[in-house]
Parts: C-alpha cells; structure tokens; sequence
C-alpha cells in the first residue's frame, strides 16, 4: 500500500474512528515518551554495571522510539480532518514539530553523542530536544482529547 491508497483509507473513516485513533496515536507517543524519558532510562543507570553499559543500551531505546514518534506523528497528520484551519492547524504545528525534533534527535545529534564528541553540548541539546517532544506530545494529546 502506497501513501496515497493510505491516505484514502484513513479518508474514508468515519468521524468517530479517526478521533479515537488520533487519540490512541496521541496517547502512544505521550505514553512511549513519557516511560522511556521517566522510568526505563533512569532505571538503566541504576541498575546496570556501568554508565557506559546504561548509555549504549538507552541510545537503543532512543533510536527505537525515534520510530515510534514517526510512525505516531505519520498517522496523525493523515487523521488531521482540515489541517489549514483552526484547531487542525495548531494540532498539525505540534505533530510537525515534534516529529522533526525526533529526526534530528536521531539523525543530527545522537551520531555526536555515540562519537563522544563534545558530550556536555551534545547531551544537553539531545535531552532538550527530547523535552520539547514530550510538551509536544502533550499538547497533542490534550488537543486529540479535546476533539
């Protein structure tokens, strides 16, 4: 199936379907941000021998989850209903923006951190980028429930 034929068959939902799952979508970015960001990362650190072991192993994750706030953010810019207009548009902002953040996360900034070139600036750009989805997330989220 091509984008296109996609695009037509989420077209062809009715209303209600397309707002449950752009909630679910919504609610699968937040919820996969949130664990990763919150509990598993952290968890890595405490519980494995070394920091380097805990870094390989999240730079994994994170990579995995690059995937999942694509495929989320993908889904929802073809469930948006009028993408040029109202609360559509501000929807559409956050879900470009916060899937673009994932990108760059992925593509831009872990490719530094692996190298272990500069660290500090690197680290704290990715960890910023990586918070600005999550508010991102959010904010879709609060506007998917809202429809």
């Amino acid at each position: 199936m091509n984008i296109i034929e996609a695009k037509s068959t989420v077209a062809s939902l009715s209303h209600g379907v397309r707002v449950r799952l752009a909630v679910f979508a919504a609610a699968l970015w937040w919820g996969s941000l949130t664990m990763l960001g919150a509990l598993v990362v952290p968890m890595l650190f405490a519980h494995l021998p070394t920091p380097a072991m805990a870094g390989n192993m999240a730079a994994r994750l994170f990579s995995a989850q690059t995937w999942v706030s694509t495929a989320c953010g993908v889904l929802l810019l073809m469930l948006s209903a009028s993408p040029v207009q109202g609360a559509g548009r501000v929807a559409t902002t956050w879900v470009l923006a916060g899937t673009l953040l994932a990108l760059l996360l992925e593509f831009a900034v872990t490719p530094h951190i692996v190298a272990r070139e500069n660290l500090a600036l690197w680290h704290g750009l990715g960890t910023g980028f990586f918070a600005l989805q999550w508010l991102f997330a959010t904010t879709t989220l609060w506007q998917a429930i809202d429809s």
